[in-house]
């Protein structure tokens, strides 16, 4: 018998165990001792999804104008002076790409949905800083980033109710489920 094999064998029962145990009604008060409970307060700054309609969207708003400025001080340095990428992913460009050998995925190639974009930067971005952007930054961002792709006009101010009505370029490019 291989030593893999002999560790699969041992390690499928203590899997089952920890499983069991996690799915367990006392799982709740936290049988391996690990992290701490988290209350309602504390929860709720993290319950900051946006669905692909716009619901969840904060109130705000935000210009193109306005979002170059924080782009150049909060994501440039990564993503390029103009969204091309460096270190980090190229945001803008890639047009047409997608049914090429070399697919450029970027938010005006590839992204489905705009609300998508403001759910992804208010979450995740500036690197190493998630959630340091104000509501109006991310609305800013998300509309020059959309600037930055042809899909909205310069003079473009986004909020609740206009950021989900932008029409992505590959809306239809996903299948529903």
């Amino acid at each position: 018998m291989h030593r893999q094999d002999t560790r699969r064998r041992l390690s499928l029962p203590a899997c089952a165990f920890a499983l069991i145990a996690c799915l367990s009604p006392a799982a709740s008060a936290s049988p391996l001792g690990l992290g701490t409970p988290i209350s309602s307060e504390q929860l709720r700054h993290w319950d900051i999804d946006v669905s692909a309609d716009g619901t969840g969207l904060p109130a705000g708003r935000g210009s193109v104008v306005e979002g170059k400025t924080v782009y150049q001080a909060k994501c440039a340095a990564c993503h390029g002076a103009a969204g091309e990428g460096g270190i980090g992913d190229a945001l803008a460009g890639g047009k047409g790409t997608l049914a090429t050998a070399k697919p450029v995925k970027t938010i005006g190639s590839y992204w489905p949905y705009a609300t998508t974009l403001f759910d992804y930067i208010r979450r995740a971005m500036p690197f190493g800083e998630p959630q340091s952007l104000s509501s109006e930054d991310v609305y800013a961002v998300s509309a020059y980033l959309l600037h930055l792709n042809g899909i909205v006009a310069a003079d473009t101010v986004l909020d609740a109710a206009s950021l989900p009505k932008v029409r992505m370029p590959n809306r239809e490019g996903f299948e529903p489920k």
